[in-house]
């Protein structure tokens, strides 16, 4: 039997009102707000907002409600609801919130989808803002962007994750990347909420911030100690895309998603954070796990040999970098057979659970039979079971707290 099921990495779609009602009314036509346009995709796929957008006029034109601000056009497309009533659309097509399934964007709704899905609790990802704030980042006016990030991050925790979705509906803000002192004092208004998980990116560098060795982050970090706030870093989180070549097909690329997982455990099992930050978590979203034991290994192995070519490491890193790990850093799976058979050289603690609803890869509506499928092949005993589906995320999210029980039943 499958225990109900906490997931770590699912997603919302804002309402269409969220920023309109919460900005003060100055920025009435400023603010993110979303417009419906007939139109005809154009441009490419690259994973950023404004690279594609609605244009009227074509002969194949389309509805679709379109996110407007700053200087940005972000249409929603099928893939980001692929569930439900436009599961079989293509996942760059225009879509209306009309057609989405409702649960994406309505608490009530949402919860009932967790209901008919085994699923006691989740963590939501953003949208418009991409997975940890970076369209903010990216706006122009720092002024606005930082309210648009506070409104955000109250609609979170007071609006989808309160009243009846408290304990179920678990919070997951976002900080303003462009500034670590307002990330810190964000982080510690957030928590005084009653928020302990935020976003933030598996390569800080890539988005044109200071990478994690800089110090820069410092402010942030020990915010986050402080508060024993979770980092949680979605694949994609980097607005990079890997790939092995122009004309390689989208299956490469979704295939090497979770490259920059690898390259963030390492930043952050070689930068002295988790050194520094005794009580700080981190987690992988999306990441997978299969991959992490051999990391772990060829880490601890160039560790023991650093005094030919980083004698300095030591200094940062006193113990060897798998020493980290447990408690500490988490791996999120939803179809990881690999991974979990290589459960003890990782640690079956580290390894959590996702639906990823409602993504193309969700396993709504069927993810008590998915877990039971990975869970056989993986050779998962009972406690293990529990371990993965609901035990390690309550022990990482500290959900006792929410009144959500801690034991294991047996």
């Amino acid at each position: 039997m499958i225990p109900k099921i906490i997931s770590v990495d699912d997603h919302v779609v804002e309402p269409p009102t969220l920023w309109v009602d919460r900005l003060p009314k100055r920025y009435a036509d400023r603010g993110p707000r979303v417009e419906r346009v007939k139109g005809t995709m154009t441009g490419s796929f690259t994973g950023r907002p404004g690279a594609q957008h609605l244009v009227a006029g074509g002969d194949n034109d389309q509805w679709g409600d379109q996110w407007v601000y700053e200087d940005v056009k972000s249409p929603l497309i099928a893939g980001l609801a692929s569930i439900g009533p436009i599961h079989d659309l293509p996942a760059h097509s225009p879509i209306t919130y009309d057609q989405m399934q409702p649960g994406c964007f309505t608490q009530a709704d949402r919860l009932a989808d967790m209901d008919a899905n085994h699923t006691e609790a989740q963590f939501c990802f953003p949208t418009f803002p991409r997975f940890c704030g970076q369209t903010f980042q990216e706006a122009d006016d720092k002024e606005l962007a930082l309210l648009c990030v506070q409104a955000y991050n109250d609609w979170m925790i007071d609006d989808w994750c309160g009243g009846e979705a408290r304990g179920r509906l678990i919070p997951l803000t976002i900080i303003p990347l462009w500034d670590p002192h307002l990330a810190a004092a964000e982080i510690r208004r957030c928590a005084d909420k009653g928020s302990k998980a935020v976003c933030f990116s598996e390569g800080p560098f890539r988005l044109g911030l200071p990478s994690i060795h800089s110090g820069a982050w410092e402010p942030f970090f020990q915010a986050c100690d402080e508060t024993e706030t979770v980092i949680n870093m979605h694949i994609g989180s980097s607005s990079t895309l890997a790939t092995t070549s122009a004309d390689a097909p989208l299956i490469v690329t979704v295939s090497l998603t979770a490259q920059y997982s690898q390259a963030a455990l390492a930043d952050w099992l070689c930068s002295g954070v988790l050194a520094r930050h005794p009580r700080m978590k981190i987690a992988l979203s999306e990441g997978q796990v299969g991959w992490m034991p051999y990391m772990l290994e060829r880490l601890d192995f160039l560790w023991e040999r650093t005094a030919s070519f980083d004698p300095e490491l030591t200094k940062l890193v006193p113990e060897p970098p798998s020493s980290y790990a447990a408690g500490r850093v988490y791996g999120c799976v939803f179809d990881d057979v690999a991974g979990l058979e290589q459960r003890h050289h990782l640690g079956m603690s580290q390894i959590m659970f996702e639906t990823d609803y409602p993504h193309a890869e969700s396993s709504f509506p069927n993810s008590r039979e998915v877990a039971e499928k990975l869970v056989a092949a993986a050779g998962l005993d009972d406690y293990e079971t529990w371990q993965l589906v609901r035990g390690n995320a309550i022990e990482c999210y500290d959900l006792g707290r929410f009144g959500i029980s801690t034991e294991y039943a047996g």
